[in-house]
Protein backbone atom coordinates (compact mmCIF):
# COMPACT_ATOMS: atom_id res chain seq x y z
CA UNK A 1 0.00 0.00 0.00
CA UNK A 2 1.36 3.43 -0.93
CA UNK A 3 2.10 6.22 1.48
CA UNK A 4 -1.45 7.53 1.07
CA UNK A 5 -2.76 4.22 2.45
CA UNK A 6 -1.81 5.27 5.98
CA UNK A 7 -4.76 7.66 6.00
CA UNK A 8 -7.39 4.97 5.48
CA UNK A 9 -5.57 2.69 7.93
CA UNK A 10 -5.68 5.35 10.64
CA UNK A 11 -9.32 6.08 9.83
CA UNK A 12 -10.15 2.39 10.30
CA UNK A 13 -8.16 2.21 13.52
CA UNK A 14 -9.76 5.30 15.09
CA UNK A 15 -13.35 4.55 14.06
CA UNK A 16 -13.35 0.83 14.91
CA UNK A 17 -11.51 1.45 18.19
CA UNK A 18 -14.07 4.08 19.24
CA UNK A 19 -17.06 1.95 18.17
CA UNK A 20 -15.83 -1.19 19.98
CA UNK A 21 -14.75 0.80 23.06
CA UNK A 22 -18.27 2.28 23.32
CA UNK A 23 -19.82 -1.15 22.74
CA UNK A 24 -17.60 -2.71 25.41
CA UNK A 25 -18.49 0.02 27.90
CA UNK A 26 -22.20 -0.46 27.23
CA UNK A 27 -21.84 -4.18 27.84
CA UNK A 28 -20.17 -3.44 31.17
CA UNK A 29 -16.68 -4.40 29.94
CA UNK A 30 -13.62 -2.11 30.33
CA UNK A 31 -13.37 -0.15 27.07
CA UNK A 32 -9.68 -0.96 26.60
CA UNK A 33 -10.75 -4.48 25.63
CA UNK A 34 -12.76 -3.05 22.74
CA UNK A 35 -9.66 -1.30 21.43
CA UNK A 36 -7.55 -4.45 21.78
CA UNK A 37 -10.27 -6.36 19.93
CA UNK A 38 -10.18 -3.75 17.15
CA UNK A 39 -6.49 -4.53 16.71
CA UNK A 40 -7.14 -8.27 16.55
CA UNK A 41 -9.89 -7.74 13.95
CA UNK A 42 -7.89 -5.36 11.74
CA UNK A 43 -4.62 -7.25 12.09
CA UNK A 44 -3.34 -10.59 10.76
CA UNK A 45 -5.36 -12.62 13.27
CA UNK A 46 -8.68 -11.92 11.45
CA UNK A 47 -8.91 -9.53 8.47
CA UNK A 48 -5.29 -8.60 7.81
CA UNK A 49 -6.27 -5.10 6.66
CA UNK A 50 -3.73 -3.12 8.69
CA UNK A 51 -0.07 -3.77 9.33
CA UNK A 52 1.54 -1.83 12.18
CA UNK A 53 4.11 0.05 10.12
CA UNK A 54 6.54 2.69 11.31
CA UNK A 55 4.03 5.58 11.25
CA UNK A 56 1.42 3.69 13.26
CA UNK A 57 4.01 2.50 15.78
CA UNK A 58 5.32 6.05 16.27
CA UNK A 59 1.79 7.40 16.79
CA UNK A 60 1.11 4.54 19.22
CA UNK A 61 4.26 5.39 21.18
CA UNK A 62 3.24 9.05 21.31
CA UNK A 63 -0.26 8.01 22.42
CA UNK A 64 0.93 5.88 25.34
CA UNK A 65 3.45 8.56 26.37
CA UNK A 66 0.64 11.15 26.46
CA UNK A 67 -1.58 8.71 28.39
CA UNK A 68 1.12 8.41 31.05
CA UNK A 69 1.40 12.22 31.03
CA UNK A 70 -2.33 12.38 31.82
CA UNK A 71 -1.87 9.80 34.58
CA UNK A 72 0.95 11.90 36.02
CA UNK A 73 -1.22 15.03 35.91
CA UNK A 74 -3.93 13.27 37.92
CA UNK A 75 -1.59 11.58 40.38
CA UNK A 76 -1.36 12.80 43.95
CA UNK A 77 2.39 12.64 44.49
CA UNK A 78 2.04 12.76 48.29
CA UNK A 79 -0.18 9.66 48.23
CA UNK A 80 2.17 7.96 45.78
CA UNK A 81 5.07 8.59 48.16
CA UNK A 82 3.06 7.19 51.10
CA UNK A 83 2.45 3.95 49.21
CA UNK A 84 6.09 3.79 48.12
CA UNK A 85 7.22 0.90 50.32
CA UNK A 86 4.30 -1.27 49.30
CA UNK A 87 4.77 -0.40 45.64
CA UNK A 88 8.43 -1.43 45.89
CA UNK A 89 7.51 -4.77 47.48
CA UNK A 90 4.85 -5.46 44.83
CA UNK A 91 7.20 -4.49 42.00
CA UNK A 92 10.27 -6.42 43.17
CA UNK A 93 8.42 -9.57 44.22
CA UNK A 94 6.24 -9.41 41.09
CA UNK A 95 9.39 -9.08 39.00
CA UNK A 96 11.60 -11.81 40.43
CA UNK A 97 8.93 -14.44 41.17
CA UNK A 98 7.73 -14.79 37.54
CA UNK A 99 11.36 -14.64 36.36
CA UNK A 100 12.44 -17.47 38.65
CA UNK A 101 9.28 -19.58 38.31
CA UNK A 102 9.17 -19.16 34.53
CA UNK A 103 12.85 -20.05 34.24
CA UNK A 104 12.45 -23.07 36.54
CA UNK A 105 9.42 -24.40 34.65
CA UNK A 106 11.17 -24.12 31.28
CA UNK A 107 14.63 -25.28 32.36
CA UNK A 108 13.72 -28.19 34.61
CA UNK A 109 10.22 -29.29 33.55
CA UNK A 110 10.38 -28.71 29.78
CA UNK A 111 14.19 -29.08 29.62
CA UNK A 112 14.68 -26.02 27.43
CA UNK A 113 18.16 -24.43 27.03
CA UNK A 114 19.39 -21.94 29.61
CA UNK A 115 19.09 -18.80 27.48
CA UNK A 116 15.66 -19.79 26.16
CA UNK A 117 14.43 -20.36 29.71
CA UNK A 118 15.79 -16.97 30.78
CA UNK A 119 13.99 -15.22 27.91
CA UNK A 120 10.69 -16.93 28.77
CA UNK A 121 11.10 -15.93 32.43
CA UNK A 122 11.98 -12.39 31.34
CA UNK A 123 8.86 -12.20 29.17
CA UNK A 124 6.77 -12.94 32.27
CA UNK A 125 8.32 -10.22 34.45
CA UNK A 126 7.15 -6.92 33.02
CA UNK A 127 3.72 -5.37 33.54
CA UNK A 128 2.17 -3.28 30.76
CA UNK A 129 1.81 0.03 32.60
CA UNK A 130 -0.33 1.49 29.79
CA UNK A 131 -2.93 -1.28 29.94
CA UNK A 132 -2.88 -1.37 33.75
CA UNK A 133 -3.56 2.33 34.24
CA UNK A 134 -6.17 2.32 31.47
CA UNK A 135 -8.11 -0.52 33.13
CA UNK A 136 -8.03 1.35 36.46
CA UNK A 137 -9.27 4.48 34.70
CA UNK A 138 -12.06 2.54 32.99
CA UNK A 139 -13.14 1.34 36.44
CA UNK A 140 -12.70 4.85 37.90
CA UNK A 141 -10.24 3.54 40.52
CA UNK A 142 -6.99 5.17 39.42
CA UNK A 143 -7.00 7.49 42.48
CA UNK A 144 -7.83 4.73 44.99
CA UNK A 145 -5.20 3.51 47.45
CA UNK A 146 -4.73 0.25 45.57
CA UNK A 147 -4.58 2.22 42.31
CA UNK A 148 -1.69 4.32 43.64
CA UNK A 149 0.17 1.20 44.82
CA UNK A 150 -0.28 -0.38 41.38
CA UNK A 151 0.89 2.79 39.63
CA UNK A 152 4.09 3.04 41.69
CA UNK A 153 4.78 -0.68 41.26
CA UNK A 154 4.16 -0.58 37.51
CA UNK A 155 6.57 2.35 37.05
CA UNK A 156 9.35 0.54 38.95
CA UNK A 157 8.48 -2.69 37.14
CA UNK A 158 8.96 -0.93 33.79
CA UNK A 159 12.45 0.24 34.75
CA UNK A 160 13.43 -3.24 35.99
CA UNK A 161 12.06 -4.72 32.77
CA UNK A 162 14.23 -2.44 30.62
CA UNK A 163 17.35 -3.37 32.61
CA UNK A 164 16.56 -7.09 32.31
CA UNK A 165 15.85 -6.81 28.58
CA UNK A 166 19.21 -5.08 28.07
CA UNK A 167 20.95 -7.86 30.02
CA UNK A 168 19.22 -10.69 28.15
CA UNK A 169 19.78 -9.15 24.73
CA UNK A 170 23.45 -8.58 25.48
CA UNK A 171 23.72 -12.16 26.76
CA UNK A 172 22.08 -13.47 23.57
CA UNK A 173 24.25 -11.41 21.20
CA UNK A 174 27.58 -11.20 23.03
CA UNK A 175 27.44 -14.39 25.10
CA UNK A 176 28.03 -12.45 28.31
CA UNK A 177 26.55 -9.76 30.56
CA UNK A 178 27.88 -6.24 31.10
CA UNK A 179 26.70 -5.51 34.65
CA UNK A 180 28.23 -2.03 34.54
CA UNK A 181 26.03 -1.12 31.57
CA UNK A 182 22.91 -2.47 33.31
CA UNK A 183 23.75 -0.59 36.51
CA UNK A 184 24.22 2.63 34.55
CA UNK A 185 20.76 2.25 32.96
CA UNK A 186 19.15 1.72 36.38
CA UNK A 187 21.03 4.68 37.89
CA UNK A 188 20.17 7.04 35.05
CA UNK A 189 16.50 5.99 35.13
CA UNK A 190 16.32 6.77 38.85
CA UNK A 191 18.14 10.08 38.44
CA UNK A 192 15.73 11.05 35.67
CA UNK A 193 12.79 11.13 38.10
CA UNK A 194 14.74 13.38 40.46
CA UNK A 195 15.87 15.83 37.78
CA UNK A 196 12.72 15.85 35.61
CA UNK A 197 10.56 18.03 37.92
CA UNK A 198 13.38 20.55 38.24
CA UNK A 199 13.34 20.92 34.45
CA UNK A 200 9.58 20.77 33.95
CA UNK A 201 8.65 23.42 36.49
CA UNK A 202 10.63 26.29 34.86
CA UNK A 203 9.43 25.03 31.47
CA UNK A 204 5.83 25.40 32.64
CA UNK A 205 6.55 29.00 33.63
CA UNK A 206 7.88 29.67 30.13
CA UNK A 207 4.72 28.13 28.63
CA UNK A 208 2.53 30.34 30.83
CA UNK A 209 4.44 33.45 29.75
CA UNK A 210 4.12 32.42 26.09
CA UNK A 211 0.37 32.13 26.49
CA UNK A 212 0.13 35.59 28.08
CA UNK A 213 2.43 37.06 25.41
CA UNK A 214 0.23 35.56 22.67
CA UNK A 215 -2.91 37.13 24.21
CA UNK A 216 -4.41 33.68 24.84
CA UNK A 217 -3.95 32.63 21.23
CA UNK A 218 -5.57 29.20 20.79
CA UNK A 219 -3.23 26.23 20.62
CA UNK A 220 -0.29 27.66 22.58
CA UNK A 221 -0.76 25.43 25.63
CA UNK A 222 -1.42 22.07 23.89
CA UNK A 223 1.36 22.65 21.35
CA UNK A 224 4.03 23.60 23.87
CA UNK A 225 2.97 21.08 26.52
CA UNK A 226 2.97 18.16 24.07
CA UNK A 227 6.36 19.31 22.79
CA UNK A 228 7.56 19.24 26.42
CA UNK A 229 6.17 15.73 26.94
CA UNK A 230 7.82 14.45 23.77
CA UNK A 231 11.12 16.03 24.83
CA UNK A 232 10.83 14.28 28.18
CA UNK A 233 10.14 11.02 26.38
CA UNK A 234 13.32 11.50 24.34
CA UNK A 235 15.29 12.38 27.48
CA UNK A 236 14.02 9.27 29.28
CA UNK A 237 15.00 7.11 26.31
CA UNK A 238 18.43 8.78 26.16
CA UNK A 239 19.20 7.72 29.75
CA UNK A 240 17.96 4.18 29.18
CA UNK A 241 14.44 4.43 30.63
CA UNK A 242 11.22 3.73 28.67
CA UNK A 243 9.86 6.76 26.79
CA UNK A 244 6.51 6.45 28.56
CA UNK A 245 8.17 7.23 31.88
CA UNK A 246 9.21 10.58 30.44
CA UNK A 247 5.56 11.43 29.90
CA UNK A 248 4.69 10.26 33.40
CA UNK A 249 7.46 12.36 34.96
CA UNK A 250 6.34 15.45 33.02
CA UNK A 251 2.76 14.91 34.19
CA UNK A 252 3.86 14.57 37.81
CA UNK A 253 5.90 17.76 37.60
CA UNK A 254 2.94 19.75 36.21
CA UNK A 255 0.35 18.09 38.45
CA UNK A 256 -2.02 20.13 40.58
CA UNK A 257 -1.05 17.81 43.45
CA UNK A 258 2.71 18.17 42.99
CA UNK A 259 4.70 17.21 46.08
CA UNK A 260 8.37 16.43 46.52
CA UNK A 261 10.96 17.42 49.15
CA UNK A 262 11.52 20.62 47.16
CA UNK A 263 7.79 21.13 46.62
CA UNK A 264 7.79 24.18 48.89
CA UNK A 265 10.24 25.84 46.50
CA UNK A 266 8.56 24.84 43.26
CA UNK A 267 5.08 26.22 43.80
CA UNK A 268 2.20 24.77 41.82
CA UNK A 269 -0.16 26.98 39.84
CA UNK A 270 -3.35 24.90 40.09
CA UNK A 271 -5.26 27.03 37.58
CA UNK A 272 -2.55 26.53 34.98
CA UNK A 273 -2.39 22.77 35.68
CA UNK A 274 -6.16 22.55 35.23
CA UNK A 275 -5.94 24.50 31.94
CA UNK A 276 -3.20 22.14 30.70
CA UNK A 277 -5.32 19.12 31.56
CA UNK A 278 -8.43 20.49 29.85
CA UNK A 279 -6.67 21.48 26.61
CA UNK A 280 -4.42 18.43 26.20
CA UNK A 281 -6.95 15.71 27.05
CA UNK A 282 -8.81 15.78 23.70
CA UNK A 283 -5.52 15.09 21.88
CA UNK A 284 -4.74 12.26 24.31
CA UNK A 285 -8.17 10.74 23.67
CA UNK A 286 -7.45 10.67 19.93
CA UNK A 287 -3.94 9.18 20.06
CA UNK A 288 -4.18 6.76 22.99
CA UNK A 289 -6.52 4.23 21.28
CA UNK A 290 -3.92 3.83 18.50
CA UNK A 291 -1.57 2.30 21.06
CA UNK A 292 -4.06 -0.29 22.30
CA UNK A 293 -5.11 -1.17 18.75
CA UNK A 294 -1.42 -1.60 17.86
CA UNK A 295 -1.04 -4.16 20.67
CA UNK A 296 -3.79 -6.19 18.98
CA UNK A 297 -2.26 -5.63 15.54
CA UNK A 298 1.05 -7.07 16.78
CA UNK A 299 -0.56 -10.42 17.60
CA UNK A 300 -1.06 -13.08 14.92
CA UNK A 301 -2.96 -16.00 16.39
CA UNK A 302 -3.03 -17.69 12.96
CA UNK A 303 0.63 -18.60 13.44
CA UNK A 304 -0.18 -20.60 16.56
CA UNK A 305 -0.18 -24.36 15.97
CA UNK A 306 -3.10 -25.28 18.21
CA UNK A 307 -2.72 -28.94 17.19
CA UNK A 308 0.67 -29.25 18.90
CA UNK A 309 0.42 -31.65 21.89
CA UNK A 310 2.89 -29.56 23.89
CA UNK A 311 1.13 -26.23 23.31
CA UNK A 312 -1.66 -26.46 25.87
CA UNK A 313 0.47 -27.88 28.76
CA UNK A 314 3.11 -25.21 28.16
CA UNK A 315 0.57 -22.37 27.83
CA UNK A 316 -1.35 -23.43 30.95
CA UNK A 317 1.76 -23.79 33.11
CA UNK A 318 3.31 -20.50 31.94
CA UNK A 319 -0.06 -18.75 32.34
CA UNK A 320 -0.32 -19.98 35.94
CA UNK A 321 3.24 -18.78 36.59
CA UNK A 322 2.49 -15.40 34.99
CA UNK A 323 -0.57 -14.89 37.19
CA UNK A 324 0.70 -16.33 40.48
CA UNK A 325 4.03 -14.51 40.24
CA UNK A 326 2.24 -11.14 40.29
CA UNK A 327 -0.53 -12.06 42.75
CA UNK A 328 1.90 -13.55 45.31
CA UNK A 329 3.93 -10.34 45.14
CA UNK A 330 0.83 -8.36 46.13
CA UNK A 331 -0.13 -10.85 48.85
CA UNK A 332 3.11 -9.97 50.69
CA UNK A 333 1.99 -6.42 51.58
CA UNK A 334 -0.29 -5.46 54.47
CA UNK A 335 -3.67 -4.58 53.03
CA UNK A 336 -7.12 -6.15 53.05
CA UNK A 337 -7.18 -9.41 51.11
CA UNK A 338 -9.49 -7.99 48.45
CA UNK A 339 -7.19 -5.02 47.82
CA UNK A 340 -4.16 -7.32 47.61
CA UNK A 341 -5.91 -9.53 45.07
CA UNK A 342 -6.92 -6.47 43.03
CA UNK A 343 -3.34 -5.15 43.09
CA UNK A 344 -1.96 -8.52 42.04
CA UNK A 345 -4.52 -8.85 39.24
CA UNK A 346 -3.80 -5.30 38.01
CA UNK A 347 -0.10 -6.21 37.67
CA UNK A 348 -0.84 -9.27 35.50
CA UNK A 349 -1.30 -7.68 32.00
CA UNK A 350 1.85 -8.17 29.89
CA UNK A 351 0.54 -6.53 26.71
CA UNK A 352 3.08 -4.80 24.50
CA UNK A 353 5.87 -5.20 27.08
CA UNK A 354 5.62 -8.98 26.96
CA UNK A 355 5.48 -8.87 23.16
CA UNK A 356 8.69 -6.81 23.08
CA UNK A 357 10.50 -9.44 25.17
CA UNK A 358 9.16 -12.30 23.05
CA UNK A 359 9.95 -10.56 19.74
CA UNK A 360 13.46 -9.71 20.94
CA UNK A 361 14.02 -13.39 21.72
CA UNK A 362 12.65 -14.37 18.31
CA UNK A 363 14.77 -11.82 16.39
CA UNK A 364 17.94 -12.88 18.22
CA UNK A 365 17.22 -16.53 17.26
CA UNK A 366 16.91 -17.56 20.90
CA UNK A 367 13.19 -18.37 20.95
CA UNK A 368 11.97 -20.76 18.21
CA UNK A 369 8.72 -20.08 16.34
CA UNK A 370 6.52 -22.65 18.20
CA UNK A 371 7.65 -21.31 21.58
CA UNK A 372 7.11 -17.74 20.43
CA UNK A 373 3.55 -18.62 19.36
CA UNK A 374 2.86 -20.15 22.79
CA UNK A 375 4.19 -17.03 24.51
CA UNK A 376 1.93 -14.85 22.35
CA UNK A 377 -1.09 -16.87 23.55
CA UNK A 378 -0.01 -16.37 27.18
CA UNK A 379 0.51 -12.63 26.63
CA UNK A 380 -2.93 -12.29 25.03
CA UNK A 381 -4.61 -14.15 27.91
CA UNK A 382 -2.79 -12.13 30.59
CA UNK A 383 -3.91 -8.96 28.81
CA UNK A 384 -7.58 -9.88 28.27
CA UNK A 385 -8.47 -11.67 31.53
CA UNK A 386 -7.47 -9.17 34.31
CA UNK A 387 -10.01 -6.44 33.41
CA UNK A 388 -12.89 -8.92 33.88
CA UNK A 389 -11.48 -10.15 37.21
CA UNK A 390 -10.86 -6.63 38.52
CA UNK A 391 -14.35 -5.51 37.56
CA UNK A 392 -15.77 -8.55 39.34
CA UNK A 393 -13.93 -7.60 42.55
CA UNK A 394 -15.19 -4.03 42.40
CA UNK A 395 -18.71 -5.00 41.42
CA UNK A 396 -19.03 -7.19 44.51
CA UNK A 397 -18.10 -4.19 46.62
CA UNK A 398 -20.45 -1.89 44.67
CA UNK A 399 -17.54 0.32 43.52
CA UNK A 400 -17.74 -0.01 39.72
CA UNK A 401 -18.68 3.02 37.68
CA UNK A 402 -20.60 1.72 34.69
CA UNK A 403 -19.21 2.34 31.21
CA UNK A 404 -22.29 4.28 30.15
CA UNK A 405 -21.75 6.85 32.88
CA UNK A 406 -18.07 7.26 31.98
CA UNK A 407 -18.89 7.76 28.33
CA UNK A 408 -21.56 10.29 29.22
CA UNK A 409 -18.95 12.31 31.08
CA UNK A 410 -16.46 12.07 28.21
CA UNK A 411 -13.96 9.81 29.98
CA UNK A 412 -13.56 7.12 27.41
CA UNK A 413 -9.80 7.21 27.88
Amino acid sequence: MGNHGIFIELACILLLARFLAMAAARWGVPSVLGELLAGLLLGPTVLGLVEPGEVIRVLAEIGITLLLFEVGLETDMARLVRTGTKSVVVAIAGFFLPLFLGFAACFWLFELPLLVSLFVGGTLTATSIGITVRVLADLNRQQSREGQIVLGAAVLDDVLGVVLLALLYEFAVEGGVNWLSAGRIALFAGAFFVVAPLIARPASQVIKRLELWSNNSPGVIPTTVIALVLAFGWLASAVGAPEVLGGFAAGLALSRRFFLPWGTILKVDQDFAHKVEAQVKPIIHVLTPIFFVTVGLSVNLREVDFSSPLLMPFVLLILVVAILGKVIGAILIREKLRERLIIGTAMVPRGEVGLIFAEMGLRSNVIPDPLYAALVVVIVLTTLLPPFVMKSFYRRAGEVVEGEDRLTHGSAC
